[in-house]
């Protein structure tokens, strides 16, 4: 029998913090950017209010069980947290710091360092950066010992008995094999044994490199993935009568475009989204026509033509509760659960 693991990407920025308190306001946290959205066209789906969970904020720990409880009702398997590693700085990490510390909720989880530096382009200003991300051989040795603690968690999820690493943007690294080098030699030498490092292939990167050429082990997929920016023109759609909204694009060709794929030559983990819109924090891309059945019909699709390693098959969901990016697994004023029993149809449980 071989095991289907479904991991979501989890974000942890639902409680406030002194840094968005100087950047955004106090109080701010991810809810603003939310619960702010209005309609930019007939029928858009603007703002997405929670349901179920209300507007919770991640320091609770019961909000967290009742998280995972969910999760795992409807078929996820585990969260891939956003991990925010500044030269030794965390940020937002309190969430798991106590997940980790607490040895609560007991669901399998693992990090993806989101290795961008911050800027206020919320705001439009893309240029203002408020946190820089700097590299160095001395901060992976430290970057890499932090995560050691993460890691040797019973919880932790693996690959082939390897703990599951994800880097975002591996392009932004001076040298991603020297950094893979150190990872792997301080993981051997305080007894973990080898890593499972992960490429991460976004449409809003485009660093699409052969994850063994940098000393990775695979890729992993990251959706909505739109053709070059020079041919989306192509796939743009009239959202309404006589109305084109620049930046919308059918949910129907995401799917078409995911399933044509070609297959690659090296070991690449697929993924799906439920929705996508982030308006809430920009004018950006809008996915139209997305519905729990398409969904549905998507991650079983993927699921059936994911690579099987060592007997398991890992599949990534885009995402948990990006509230601001309108993909969320969880329930919402418009299909309450919906999404959720879709996962769970899919999954074959």
């Amino acid at each position: 029998m071989i095991k289907k693991n479904l991991i979501a990407f989890y974000l942890p920025q639902f409680h406030p913090t002194p840094e968005n308190d100087e950047w955004w306001g106090k109080g701010f946290t991810e809810w603003t950017n939310v619960t702010r959205a209005k309609p930019l066209f007939r029928g858009h789906y603007q703002p997405h209010l929670p349901t179920d969970l209300g507007f919770y904020d991640l320091r609770v720990p019961e909000v967290r069980e009742e998280q995972a409880n969910l999760a795992r009702e409807y078929g996820v398997t585990g969260f891939c947290y956003y991990h925010y590693w500044f030269h030794g700085r965390r940020l937002l990490d309190r969430p798991f710091r106590e997940v980790l510390s607490s040895g609560t909720p007991d669901f399998p989880f693992c990090l993806c360092w989101a290795n961008e530096s911050w800027g206020r382009r919320w705001d439009g200003l893309e240029k203002q950066i408020l946190l820089k991300q700097t590299y160095s051989p001395e901060d992976d040795v430290e970057h890499i010992r932090w995560l050691l603690k993460a890691f040797e968690d019973n919880r932790y999820i693996r690959v082939s008995g390897k703990p599951l690493f994800l880097v975002y943007r591996v392009g932004a690294l001076p040298s991603a094999a020297n950094s893979s080098d150190i990872w792997r030699e301080e993981a051997h030498r305080a007894g973990i044994g080898d890593i499972f490092l992960c490429t991460v292939q976004s449409n809003f990167d485009g660093n699409f490199v052969n994850p063994k050429d940098v000393g990775f082990d695979a890729a992993v997929e990251f959706q909505p993935y739109l053709p070059q920016r020079s041919r989306l023109s192509k796939i743009l759609e009239k959202i309404s009568a006589g109305v084109s909204t620049r930046g919308a694009v059918s949910y129907d060709t995401l799917i078409r475009y995911s399933l044509d794929a070609p297959e690659t030559s090296y070991l690449r983990f697929r993924s799906v989204t439920p929705s996508w819109d982030n308006t809430a924090r920009r004018k950006s891309l809008v996915l139209v026509h997305s519905t729990p059945a398409k969904y549905s019909y998507w991650l079983r699709e993927v699921i059936g033509r994911s690579p099987v390693v060592d007997g398991e098959k890992f599949v990534f969901i885009n995402a948990w509760n990006e509230w601001a990016e309108g993909n969320h697994l969880e329930p919402c004023q418009k299909w309450q659960r919906q999404y959720l029993e879709a996962t769970l149809q899919a999954s074959g449980r």
